[in-house]
């Protein structure tokens, strides 16, 4: 069939004016302010991280990138409200551990996470100490094992709250070795570590800047942290898989968008948020907050937010836990 030259114009410039629009649409992003929802309480560490990240776009792209706490069921309120939201970029989700978790942990959730938000870009990676009180015999991971399996569910490992990623943490520790704990939920690592103090429970997988001060003073004992290589700020504490091959927990944040945004505006968003980890107080900061940066592309990202995910969908499994 022959196409007359006029409708052979019409779609030509069509497709001109497509990519004018995607290539305008990268050039001119952001024209208004955007939204980064958290959905922790300001001054926790995700908050902090969504802050600095928001700053450096601000100032980056020209337009105020405001953060936006809203709290409640274990982040998913937050990731719900970028999932409804228009897929145009001004409406920017902090991802973390949390939203793998809840994939498995929640079974009625009215979103799916790895089909509705759109990976952007990693911010970081933040592992944890595993910390006893001074009080317990283990002075080691090794010695811990051996005095759990001996004492079977008389360990009792306090959290910041059921399906948190410090909860699974020690879920992912039993499954990899056979031990049995009694899990001790709290509202918040706060109120956990106050209890640890006080030798009120035994152990806690703790973010490193909410207990360093505790462990520094000797108010707490670090067995070990729980990357998959020792830090460099603490090169002589051991990691957890030095003992426990292959074991890595940690929390970790990054940023995602609606299904839908176009790729021009992930693109602008992906790069600068790596800029920003390469610039050295930057770097700075997230090494103060004990994290590594995780520079990564969208797809990489996406890659490893559905490990993560995969991961935690086995332990929970295994566990049997769920927010019933």
């Amino acid at each position: 069939m022959l196409i007359h030259r006029r409708k052979l114009l019409e779609l030509a410039g069509g497709c001109a004016t497509a990519a004018w629009s995607r290539a305008a649409w990268a050039d001119t992003y952001p024209t208004r302010a955007v939204r980064i929802l958290v959905g922790y309480a300001a001054g926790g560490g995700l908050d902090l991280a969504a802050r600095l990240i928001g700053q450096w776009l601000s100032e980056r792209l020209g337009q105020q990138f405001v953060v936006e706490n809203r709290t409640g069921a274990a982040t998913n309120i937050a990731t719900e409200a970028v999932v409804r939201s228009a897929p145009d970029g001004y409406t920017v989700l902090l991802v973390n551990a949390a939203n793998a978790i809840n994939a498995t942990y929640y079974e009625n959730l009215s979103f799916d996470f790895m089909r509705d938000i759109a990976p952007v870009a990693g911010i970081g990676r933040f592992p944890y100490y595993m910390a006893v009180n001074p009080s317990f015999p283990a002075k080691n991971v090794r010695e811990f094992l051996d005095y759990a399996k001996a004492n079977p569910g008389k360990v009792l490992m306090g959290s910041g709250g059921a399906g948190g990623p410090d909860h699974t943490s020690g879920e992912l520790l039993q499954l990899m070795t056979g031990i049995k704990m009694t899990h001790v939920p709290y509202r918040g690592t706060t109120p956990a570590l106050t209890d640890l103090l006080s030798g009120q429970v035994h152990m806690v997988f703790c973010t490193i800047p909410s207990a360093v001060h505790h462990i520094n003073s000797g108010a707490l004992r670090a067995l070990a942290v729980t990357s998959a290589t020792r830090l460099e700020s603490t090169p002589d504490l051991p990691t957890v898989a030095e003992t426990v091959s292959g074991f890595e927990s940690a929390q970790w944040y990054g940023v995602g968008v609606p299904a839908g945004t176009p790729a021009a505006v992930i693109a602008t968003l992906n790069r600068e948020v790596n800029a920003a980890l390469a610039d050295a107080k930057i770097k700075a900061r997230i090494d103060q907050l004990g994290g590594v940066p995780l520079v990564m592309s969208p797809e990489a990202f996406g890659k490893f937010v559905a490990g993560e995910t995969e991961t935690m969908a086995k332990v929970i499994k295994a566990a049997g836990i769920s927010a019933k």
